[in-house]
């Protein structure tokens, strides 16, 4: 199986492709859409959308792993936010491909194996879980750990909708 995995921003989205064979996990790719500070949110939005339909023609996955909207104190920041990811979902819509929320705790636990993991915390386990010879940008990490919480997710025995209740 082979998946595109997204931690949306508008200034800086992560993304990452990774392919399970067998009981094997690779990274193919991964990277960060990094827009400039003064480029319009429109113009993020585009770049956004266009990077990912890019990737998501190159490698062909078979489904998006996205985080899941969380709990923000601004509404302003929670559109934004919104909006990025909406982008995401819609470039892999396009294309049929099937979308898996996972919050952002459920993430850092299946990485880390604690949900209130730091950043720093995350890209270590990713570059040292996935064989990595560097460690990725932090946005690019997450997305790389929202990927793996898929793979690891449909491969457990257990209902996927039992794990993401569990605290």
């Amino acid at each position: 199986m082979r998946i595109l995995s997204v931690d949306p921003s508008l200034r800086g989205t992560g993304f990452a492709i990774l392919e399970e064979v067998g009981t094997r996990i690779r990274c193919l790719e991964y990277s960060v859409v990094k827009n400039h500070p003064k480029l319009s949110q429109e113009g993020c939005l585009i770049a956004i959308h266009e990077a990912l339909a890019s990737v998501i023609d190159r490698h062909q996955p078979e489904a998006l792993a996205i985080e899941k909207v969380i709990f923000v104190q601004s509404f302003a920041t929670a559109i934004i936010l919104g909006s990025a990811r909406g982008v995401a979902v819609l470039a892999a819509a396009q294309k049929g491909l099937s979308i898996h929320e996972y919050p952002p705790k459920r993430v850092k636990q299946a990485v880390v194996g604690k949900g209130a993991a730091s950043k720093d915390q995350v890209a270590f386990m990713i570059r040292a879980l996935l064989g990595l010879t560097e460690t990725p940008p932090s946005d690019a990490a997450d997305a790389l750990a929202i990927g793996l919480t898929h793979l690891r997710t449909i491969a457990s025995p257990v209902p996927s909708k039992l794990l993401l209740r569990r605290k």
